[in-house]
């Protein structure tokens, strides 16, 4: 029997505001120990939205499944990282484990542009910070259009590159 490949051109994959119905789903999303140590676990962010109404859980969906997770923040958090008002913090972002390797990081922040068009139309950056030792998410990043000016930060376990990306309207 021949391994079934699975089609990503056929595949839906979609951003969508985190709804209680997908917490099941998120809450068993494991990752691995060097991936762990650079983002929030999603049953961390999940919990932690839920005091923090900055915290805007995103989830990314495969026909409707979920496989992956983050939040775009507002608020106070986001001056640490950028002068601009009308930017979003991009934090904690995962994909399960199981479902990495299969493009969905890719093709999720691929659409980043039109989910905040949608969502928050008055934002036209995002920022985040990554370790400089996770050079994985940092290829990604930079991959999907995210810019690398220079600017970096110390993070909770070492030095952050600051990276951004202008939302054109």
């Amino acid at each position: 029997m021949g391994e079934i490949k699975v089609n990503l051109q056929t595949e839906e994959i979609q951003l969508i505001p985190y709804d209680e119905k997908y917490k099941e789903i998120i809450e068993i999303f494991t990752l691995p120990g060097e991936q762990i140590q650079f983002t929030a676990k999603p049953s961390d962010l999940l919990e932690k939205a839920k005091k923090d109404t900055t915290r805007n859980v995103v989830v990314i969906t495969a026909n409707q499944i979920p496989v992956g997770v983050f939040a775009l923040q507002s608020g106070a958090r986001v001056a640490e990282y950028t002068d601009n008002p009308n930017a979003l913090l991009l934090i904690a972002f995962s994909i399960n484990y199981e479902k990495q390797g299969k493009g969905y990081a890719q093709k999720g922040l691929a659409s980043l542009h039109d989910f905040v068009a949608s969502y928050f139309p008055n934002k036209n950056e995002i920022v985040l910070a990554v370790n400089e030792r996770n050079i994985p998410a940092q290829k990604l990043y930079l991959k999907v259009g995210f810019e690398d000016r220079g600017q970096r930060r110390m993070g909770p376990i070492g030095r952050q590159l600051v990276l951004y990306l202008p939302l054109e309207k």
